[in-house]
């Protein structure tokens, strides 16, 4: 994950009140060392490459603009969490403000009202941020199930919130608009969720009303022997799923070892595991964009496994 380089970002107000001109700031920008951030903020070098670095520096600039002081929320929050951000738009920084303030929104900046807990609230570096149970339950509320999923297991798994606090955080916003769906949500929640992906399949199974599998089901040899651990387990049908994300196949290298070893040693793991009377099945990202398709399949081995 990118980390925000607030030292790399300039203000044009700092700029000027630290002897810059105009002139000299056009032309640092012509010579790209400085690069257009956002109208009045520079940053020194190139923009990070990605959408959350380049977020991130714009909240700071965003907030620096600001006549009166808010609270990092929503995507915003999300970003500074380290939550993940698959489908999640990040054209505009997002804030959350004390009635009897008023909602608005603009380009760039979108502003929210409500009340603000103690808890509701915590530090990350020097700004003040929605606290991870509020900013999943905010979330959970406005986007699409898949992508709230994802967010509320990513908070879970990193051991940000609890599923007690979603519940408490979700009591408090009873009744709001969007309430309903974030239930959803957190009664799907689970921690054992390790990849954007993994919820993403979760979230078709749920919608489309196939039957759920655990997770991170461990399997072993009828001696009790460990043979590894799947995403993914039907124990009733003895079937096995996995979401074979290109960064799993990362992390499963070994010091030395080229990609190809990876993939040996995990189809190894899977034949060990087919000898013990397990059935196997895989999908990649590009199948959960055809989910009804992608649902067919699964009952078609569910069926076929029965």
């Amino acid at each position: 994950m990118t980390q925000p380089q607030p030292d790399r970002l300039v203000l044009r107000r700092t700029a000027l009140e630290q002897g810059y001109v105009d002139d000299e700031i056009s032309r640092l920008r012509r010579r790209g060392e400085w690069v257009s951030l956002q109208r009045g903020a520079y940053v020194i070098g190139d923009l990070p490459s990605d959408r959350r670095g380049r977020h991130l520096l714009s909240v700071r600039a965003t907030l620096a603009a600001l006549r009166t002081p808010a609270v990092v929320s929503h995507a915003s929050a999300a970003a500074l969490h380290g939550l993940p951000l698959w489908n999640v738009p990040l054209h505009r920084v997002h804030i959350t403000r004390h009635p009897p303030a008023r909602s608005d929104e603009g380009a760039r900046l979108r502003s929210h009202v409500a009340q603000l807990g103690d808890e509701d609230v915590v530090a990350v570096d020097d700004l003040l941020v929605t606290g991870p149970a509020r900013t999943v339950v905010d979330l959970a509320r406005q986007l699409p199930f898949a992508s709230a999923l994802a967010i509320a297991d990513a908070a879970l798994f990193a051991e940000l919130t609890t599923v007690e606090r979603l519940r408490s955080t979700l009591e408090a916003a009873a009744g709001k608009r969007g309430s309903r769906a974030a239930r959803r949500v957190v009664d799907a929640a689970d921690g054992r969720s390790e990849s954007v992906g993994e919820s993403r399949s979760r979230a078709v199974l749920l919608q489309l009303g196939l039957s759920l599998p655990d997770l991170q089901f461990e399997v072993r040899r009828a001696d009790g022997a460990f043979l590894g651990r799947c995403d993914f387990c039907w124990q009733e049908h003895r079937l096995l799923g996995e979401f074979d994300g290109l960064v799993k196949y990362g992390r499963l290298r070994r010091p030395g070892e080229d990609p190809a070893d990876a993939v040996v040693r995990e189809k190894l793991r899977e034949d060990a595991m087919r000898d013990e009377g397990w059935g196997m099945t895989r999908w990649v990202w590009r199948e959960l964009d055809s989910p009804a398709a992608f649902a067919r399949r699964i009952q078609r081995r569910l069926d076929a496994a029965r």
